[in-house]
């Protein structure tokens, strides 16, 4: 099968055990696009973010950033999803409802918390950069195009099917990391962001590769025409990808992508 795009998520799927790029992928990455195969960057990490980790090739890729929030392809922004100043006052609303829950929100630079920083738990995708402090939530004209909420002792998937059944006509509410909850606004996903790359270069679902570990990749998995889980991935995902590689700590994702530009 013919594959011209590959979609790969960060953490826990190109990230090794460090949270580090393996320095083979920058030339893995180059050598495909010589082949014409395509990568994008598939993430829940800021645009800014993903730059910072790819700037070696980062003109030479594409971008799919806070879940589909941001969407970059040959250089060009061609997608900026920001919530609804209504969705966010909604949101902050129901989540004040619970005691061990707490909201972060992000900009284009900034982290907005909206309880004391002790109150959050930093994993490794939710480094919380440019953190302040708020008491209110920011005005209207300031574009939100992410929020992340912290379940403080954990219970990730009790919280996540709460918050469903009180806000899912306008959510999906995807467990990411231990402890973490990520409202992703419906019709709106890493799935719907690598649409946009596919309509740019011409591509085919069945020539669109995906990787990914997390329940924030369950769209793109299922979306594309090879959906790849981690071994390291939630069990959810496994049962519906295609395939199951490595695990990141092993560099499987790169392990594929050899695997690509040989038989290229």
């Amino acid at each position: 099968m013919l594959i011209r795009l590959i979609a790969s998520d960060m953490d826990g799927t190109l990230l090794d055990e460090h949270s580090e790029v393996p320095p083979e992928t920058y030339d893995l990455i180059l050598a495909l696009r010589e082949k014409g195969v395509h990568f994008a960057a598939s993430s829940g990490r800021r645009f800014d973010r993903l730059c910072q980790f790819f700037a070696p090739v980062r003109d030479k890729m594409d971008f799919v950033a806070a879940n589909g929030a941001q969407v970059y392809v040959d250089g060009e922004l061609v997608d900026r999803e920001v919530f609804s100043h209504l969705g966010i006052r909604r949101l902050a609303k129901t989540v004040g409802k619970f005691e061990s829950l707490h909201m972060a929100l992000f900009d284009d630079e900034k982290s907005f918390l909206l309880d004391d920083e002790d109150k959050f738990v930093r994993e490794i995708d939710k480094d919380l950069p440019n953190a302040e402090r708020i008491w209110e939530l920011p005005s209207a004209e300031t574009s939100i195009i992410k929020a992340s909420i912290y379940c403080d002792g954990g219970a990730v998937m009790d919280y996540a099917y709460a918050l469903s059944r009180e806000l899912g006509d306008d959510f999906v509410f995807a467990p990411s990391g231990s402890a973490w909850v990520d409202p992703i606004q419906r019709g709106v996903s890493k799935a719907t962001g690598i649409q946009q790359v596919m309509d740019r270069y011409g591509i085919r679902r069945e020539e669109v590769m995906a990787f990914g570990d997390s329940m924030n990749d369950y769209e793109i998995i299922r979306f594309a025409g090879t959906g790849c889980a981690m071994a390291n991935a939630r069990p959810a995902l496994r049962a519906v990808a295609d395939r199951v590689v490595g695990c990141n700590k092993d560099h499987a994702v790169q392990a594929e992508l050899r695997k690509l530009l040989e038989s290229a």
